[in-house]
């Protein structure tokens, strides 16, 4: 199995335009691209953001066309850095939530996908917390739906610092090896 994921950038949408291939990191795609209006992701799993530096409004991208991912993922603006998710993850996820920001208030440690922390840990909202093992993302509203942040082992004081400002998030899930 490729652990190793690509995604190529196309300039216009129904990948047209100028391209760009990557298959790491990429903190500024600006330099590469004057714009990115569709993208193909043929393997592994991408986070993309509309902020260079993985910053702003976020998007899990996994195998498969974005002939015009702005309409479709319901991003305002042009992809302007993206992430590379490694799937090489073998083991237990955990990941301890916090109510409130630098780790206050009340936390609960999740090991498996959380679809409302409402309605399972009767917190109103999750404001920091430090993932232990693998990867996750967290999204602002219960069922994993709405707008998302990308986690990866660390601490996280406060989704602010991460352009998040006013975030909460409602629900968590695991990112398993269903990428390829």
């Amino acid at each position: 199995m490729n652990m190793r994921g690509k995604i190529t950038f196309y300039e216009e949408k129904n990948f047209q335009g100028r391209s760009y291939e990557c298959m790491n990191d990429c903190s500024d795609m600006t330099s590469n691209l004057s714009r990115c209006q569709s993208c193909r992701v043929e393997s592994g799993c991408f986070m993309v953001y509309d902020r260079s530096n993985y910053m702003g409004n976020q998007c899990f991208m996994k195998r498969g066309e974005y002939s015009d991912y702005m309409s479709m993922m319901g991003m305002r603006d042009c992809i302007k850095s993206c992430r590379m998710i490694p799937m090489q993850h073998r083991g237990q996820y955990r990941m301890k939530i916090y109510e409130k920001e630098n780790f206050g208030g009340q936390s609960h440690e999740m090991m498996e996908d959380c679809d409302n922390v409402m309605d399972r840990y009767r917190m109103n909202e999750c404001q920091s917390c430090n993932v232990m093992d693998g990867h996750w993302l967290m999204y602002e509203q219960p069922q994993f739906r709405g707008k998302m942040m990308y986690m990866r082992p660390g601490e996280y004081r406060n989704f602010m610092d991460m352009g998040m400002s006013g975030q909460r998030f409602m629900s968590m899930r695991r990112i398993t090896d269903s990428c390829n």
